[in-house]
């Protein structure tokens, strides 16, 4: 699903605003911000009742949104991140120093991702950034799978529900080291 551009603009105008939103991506629903605004992701840790230690997942359309976050790398790991993106693969990428400590939480990687989701994709691509993403779920809850769970966990508390479906994963994205290769979450079955 392709969202219209007025929409997109209504997405767009609310995030450079600070608000939080909701959206599907390849497994789940998600909630996201703008990655420095440091008031919008504490938002969103507070909705989820979760630690600013455990970190986020920054989301992006293509990866020249995510270069401030990967200067430094190896030719290897780069050609690695090209050959895999877009994909609903995350890499935890070892932080250059241009990540805020309320995305990377208490850790010395960033947890990185080029999405191939329609509406992630049309989000990023307007911003030209990267947006948070992190499960739609309060912490210990299953991540929601439709809008109607979104609403049920955190009703007003959303400032954008954004329409869409999931793209057919059974849950969230693999988690990949990318330095060592490990697999830290496997990749859901479809």
């Amino acid at each position: 699903m392709t969202l219209p551009p007025w929409r997109i603009d209504r997405i767009v105008q609310g995030l450079a605003k600070g608000e939080v939103i909701a959206y599907p991506t390849e497994g789940v629903w998600g909630l996201g911000c703008l990655p420095d605004l440091e008031a919008s992701v504490s938002r969103i840790l507070a909705i989820k009742q979760r630690s600013w230690t455990e970190g986020l997942i920054l989301v992006a359309s293509k990866i020249s949104h995510l270069e401030r976050y990967l200067d430094g790398l190896s030719g290897k790991e780069r050609r690695l991140l090209e050959r895999t993106w877009p994909s609903p693969v995350t890499f935890l990428v070892p932080d250059n120093g241009h990540t805020p400590s309320w995305i990377k939480g208490d850790h010395d990687k960033v947890a990185l991702r080029v999405s191939q989701h329609p509406v992630v994709a049309d989000i990023c691509k307007a911003l030209g950034a990267p947006i948070v993403s992190t499960s739609a779920n309060p912490t210990g809850c299953s991540p929601a799978l439709t809008a109607l769970q979104v609403r049920q966990y955190f009703g007003s508390k959303i400032d954008l529900l954004v329409p869409g479906n999931l793209s057919g994963l059974k849950g969230p994205s693999e988690i990949r080291d990318l330095e060592t290769g490990e697999i830290i979450r496997s990749r859901p079955v479809r």
